[in-house]
C-alpha cells in the first residue's frame, strides 16, 4: 500500500515514516523540500498518484489567526482535491484535543475549518485529535514567560509523548477508516503549572511558575478541562516522569 505523509519531516511525520516503513509500508515523505507543497499545489498530483492513504501532518508556518486559517484552508482544500482525483480510500489528519471548544483561538478556529473539509470531502477519513506534547513543555514555557516568571493557565493538561501519537496514528491509519473523530492523551493529568514546574526542574531552570485564570494558551483562556480529552479516549503509556528521566539522560 502506498503511503504519502504530508509534513513527513516534522516532529510526527518523521517518526511515523520511519514506523511505518519498519512496518513494510511503502511511505512517501512529502514537504515544500521534497518538492510537494499543498499550498500552491506543487507536486501534489504527482505525490499521491497510486496512494491509498493520506495522513495530513502539516503545521502552519505561522501562528497568526489570518494566516494560520488561509494556511488550513488552502492546503486542505488542495490537498483533498488531489485525494479525491487520485482515489485516495483513507485521510487522516491530526488535529487538537478541545479545538472545538475554544473558539476564541485563532489557530484552533483554524484546526476546526480543517476537520470540517476533511468531513466534508467524500473522501473516508479519520481524524486524530491529541493533546499537547510533551516536547513541547520548553516551548510552552518560554513564551508564557515574563522575566523570571511563567505564567501559565489554571487548568488541567493530559500531555503525551510525540511516540506515543506516532504509535495511535500508525494504529488508526492502518486500520478501516472511522469516519469520525477519535481522541488519545497521555496517561496522567497534571495542573498545567505542575506540568511546565517538572518539565523545568528537569532541565535546572529556575524560572518561577504560577498558574493565573487569564493566563492564555494558543490566544484564548481556558476552562479547567478544555485541553482534556472528555469521555473514551485513547491512551499513551508514557509516563512523564519516565520521559524526562530519559530526556535528561541524553542530554
Amino acid at each position: 500500500m502506498k503511503i504519502v505523509v504530508i509534513g513527513g519531516t516534522g516532529l510526527i511525520g518523521s517518526k511515523l515514516v520511519t514506523l511505518l516503513r519498519e512496518r513494510g509500508q511503502e511511505v512517501l515523505a512529502a514537504s515544500p523540500a521534497s518538492g510537494v507543497n499543498t499550498i500552491t499545489g506543487e507536486g501534489l498530483p504527482q505525490a499521491l498518484a497510486g496512494a491509498q492513504l493520506v495522513l495530513d501532518l502539516a503545521n502552519s508556518p505561522s501562528f497568526e489567526d489570518a494566516a494560520v486559517m488561509n494556511f488550513f484552508q488552502t492546503a486542505g482544500q488542495n490537498l483533498l482535491a488531489a485525494g479525491a482525483k487520485a482515489g485516495v480510500r483513507h485521510h487522516v489528519a491530526l488535529s487538537v484535543v478541545g479545538a472545538d471548544r475554544l473558539p476564541d483561538s485563532g489557530y484552533l478556529r483554524a484546526k476546526v475549518v480543517q476537520e470540517n473539509l476533511i468531513k466534508g470531502a467524500g473522501i473516508p477519513y479519520t481524524i486524530l485529535r491529541s493533546t499537547q506534547f510533551f516536547e513541547f513543555g520548553g516551548r510552552i514555557a518560554d513564551d508564557a514567560t515574563d522575566g523570571n516568571t511563567v505564567r501559565v493557565p489554571d487548568a488541567l493538561i493530559q500531555p503525551i509523548v510525540s511516540d506515543d501519537v506516532v504509535a495511535a496514528l500508525a494504529e488508526v491509519s492502518l486500520g478501516d477508516p472511522a469516519n469520525g473523530t477519535l481522541e488519545v492523551g497521555g496517561p496522567e493529568r497534571f495542573r498545567f503549572d505542575a506540568f511546565i514546574s517538572r518539565v523545568l526542574a528537569a532541565k535546572k531552570d529556575k524560572r518561577t511558575v504560577l498558574a493565573d485564570l487569564h493566563a492564555r494558551y494558543y490566544g484564548t483562556e481556558l476552562a479547567e478541562e478544555s485541553l482534556v480529552p472528555i469521555g473514551k479516549a485513547r491512551k499513551g503509556s508514557t509516563l512523564l516522569d519516565v520521559w524526562l528521566s530519559r530526556s535528561s539522560a541524553s542530554r
